[in-house]
């Protein structure tokens, strides 16, 4: 006998703290936003040579994920007239082709870095196959959806959307790494549904992801990084 699935959670709206601003951003015709910073990378692409696992893609995007999993509004997703609170969000990034062209890859959410980079690499490669369909796997809503644009250091970044104001899931850009000294800077940008956080949701996000570049040794492999 197969085990049954658990109900799906939902947002209590009746005593949501937020529920002036859900009903208040429902309304809006561009109800998402969007915040752009860059960060510093070179500590965790460091990180990442001495691992010998990986690349510095799948490390930003392992971070990236990983914090979408930990901050809970960043799991919610409009649902008729309801809130859904997912139990995991994966990642759904975009794979560039030999021939110009992209396909998506889903990249699991993991703790385990080797483990999240062996499957991420394997579904990087499907993605870039010419013959692979243009098919985003949404995952029923389950995603954060994700790209790269390497040949660009932007400031600001702004989606392609069909004006469906319902779709609330976050989507995140990483932009051209450019040396400054020591440093090297990345940009990064969030687009979330201003109906179901705000912009102290997203700051943590940003917060996060900086506290992880400035630790890569806490969130890729503690045991493996300290031992060198």
């Amino acid at each position: 006998m197969s085990a049954l699935k658990p109900a799906p959670r939902y947002v209590d709206l009746d005593n949501w703290s937020r529920r002036s601003a859900y009903d208040y951003f429902r309304g809006f015709d561009i109800p998402t936003f969007n915040l752009c910073a860059k960060l510093d990378v070179a500590l965790v692409r460091q990180a990442v040579k001495v691992l010998g696992v990986g690349s510095l893609s799948l490390a930003y995007h392992f971070i990236a994920i990983r914090l979408a999993n930990e901050i809970e509004p960043f799991r919610y997703r409009l649902e008729a007239d309801s809130v859904r609170v997912h139990d995991t969000v994966h990642g759904s990034t975009t794979v560039l082709r030999e021939d110009d062209s992209f396909g998506f890859a889903t990249l699991e959410h993991n703790l385990d870095f080797a483990a999240f980079c062996d499957q991420g690499a394997q579904a990087m490669a499907n993605g870039r196959r010419l013959d692979a369909a243009f098919e985003p796997n949404e995952c029923a809503g389950a995603t954060v959806h994700m790209t790269t644009l390497p040949w660009v250091h932007f400031s600001s970044y702004s989606n392609a959307h069909q004006g469906n104001a319902n779709d609330a899931i976050p989507k995140i850009a990483f932009g051209r790494i450019d040396p400054d000294g020591a440093r090297q800077w990345m940009p990064l940008s969030v687009q979330v549904h201003h109906a179901l956080m705000d912009g102290v949701h997203v700051g943590r996000f940003f917060e996060g992801f900086e506290a992880a570049l400035q630790a890569p040794q806490d969130w890729l492999c503690n045991d493996c990084l300290n031992a060198t």
